[in-house]
Order: structure tokens, then sequence, then C-alpha cells
């Protein structure tokens, strides 16, 4: 159930409490004004619609590489368990190499630490594993490895960029300031259109309820656009895509 309120937080409070003082303010000094709302929708609506857009498409990718990824690394173990030319030791050995490197990638993701090293040398055992063993290795085993290898280092690094690189700061920034200032712009047109005479409840009952909106698109937003860390609604199950699930 709590999962339900991961959209509520401090910025909802903050946008919550400017409308409910925006029409207290409004009514007391009589402010009311009629200008097209249109400067709403292109000023927050379109530039939130497409922040949504891109984190939606983002997890989508995420989606896309981690299957990828899972798919290559169970090809990988797949080859060395076939071969009769490894005993099971090694097996046991190679096997344990790519559970770390899986266990390691997950984890990567889950954290907002965007070092790789560790990463990188669990990645790079797979290499020395194939070196130890070369001579006992049949070359053609070994070229199907380095081209599954190729797809695990392509989705690894396509998820780093995803988990490195986020929507424009810049951006998003825009987004909130505009949906904090919209109860200002917002609140007199609508005393206006409805009329002095209309009863106050109503007023408050919709500015709060489109900030609420709004700030709640952004929330969305905002969660969706990491979608490794497991808290909102829409996050990727990661377990799902371990070596060993």
């Amino acid at each position: 159930m709590n999962q339900y309120f991961a959209i509520i937080n401090f910025k909802t409070l903050i946008a919550l409490t400017i409308a409910v003082i925006t029409p207290i303010i409004a009514y007391y000094y009589n402010i009311n004004y009629n200008i097209d709302l249109t400067l709403i929708s292109i000023a927050i609506v379109f530039p939130l619609v497409f922040t949504i857009r891109s984190s939606f498409r983002r997890r989508e990718k995420a989606l896309e590489h981690l299957s990828q990824f899972r798919g290559a690394i169970k090809t990988i173990n797949y080859f060395f368990l076939s071969t009769t030319s490894l005993n099971d030791e090694k097996k046991e050995e190679i096997t344990n190499i790519l559970v770390e490197i899986s266990e390691g990638l997950i984890s990567h993701l889950r954290n907002n630490n965007y070092d790789t090293e560790k990463l990188d040398i669990s990645v790079h055992k797979v290499y020395l594993f194939i070196i130890d063993n070369n001579e006992v290795l049949p070359k053609s085993l070994k070229d199907k490895v380095i081209r599954f290898m190729n797809d695990l280092h392509e989705a690894i690094e396509n998820l780093q960029a995803i988990h490195a690189h986020r929507t424009p700061i810049s951006l998003k920034a825009y987004c909130l300031i505009f949906i904090y200032i919209f109860p200002l712009i917002y609140t007199p047109t609508i005393i206006n259109k409805m009329g002095s005479e209309t009863t106050i409840w109503i007023t408050y009952f919709v500015v709060i309820l489109s900030e609420f909106i709004l700030i709640s698109l952004y929330n969305i937003q905002d969660d969706m656009e990491y979608p490794f860390d497991e808290v909102g609604l829409d996050d990727i199950k990661l377990n799902t895509f371990k070596i060993d699930r």
C-alpha cells in the first residue's frame, strides 16, 4: 500500500501549500483577471509530457538491455558447462565468475554509485579464465564465448549509460518552478471565470486538485526516470534478470 503513496513527498507538500495560500491572498485583495490558459499548457504541460515520455523510453530501453544481458550471460554459461574439455572444478569456477558479474551489475544499478571498477574487474575475469585454459578450450568454443561477451559488454555499457545519465536537469527544474507558480497564475483566472458569487470552496477545490495533478505527474516522472531502485510502482524487478533467478 505504501507504494501508492510514493508520488507524495516534500515537493507535494510545498505545491499544495502554495495552492492553499494563493486563493486566500487572491480573495483577500480581490485579485482576478482573465488570461488565455494556453500559456499554462505551453509552459508546464508540454515539457512535462515530454519528460514523462522520455523517462518511459529509458525504462523500456533498460528492460531491453537487461534481457540482452541475461540472455548473453546464460548462453556463455551453457557453452562452458556443455564442453567436455573442462573438469567439474573449472566449470564451477567459471559459473561463480558469471554469478559474480550478474550480482555485481544488479547491485551497481540499485545504488547511485557510478564507479564501475569492481564490475569491470569481474567481467575481465572471463577473459583471464579463457587465457588460463587456452590449451584445453576448443577454438570454436572460444569464438562463441567472445561473440556473446560482445553482447554482454554492450548490454552493460548501455545500462551504465542509462544509470548515469538522466533527463536534463535544467528541463526538470524548469517544470518544477512553473508547477510551483502555477496557482499564482491560475487562481485569479478561475475566480474571474466563476464570478464572485460562486462558492469559495469550489475555487479551492479546482486549484488544489489541478496543482496536485501536476505535481503528481512530476513525481511519477521523477520515479520512472530512475527505474532501478525498485521504489516506484513501475520500477524494474531487477532480481528477475539475475543469472540464477
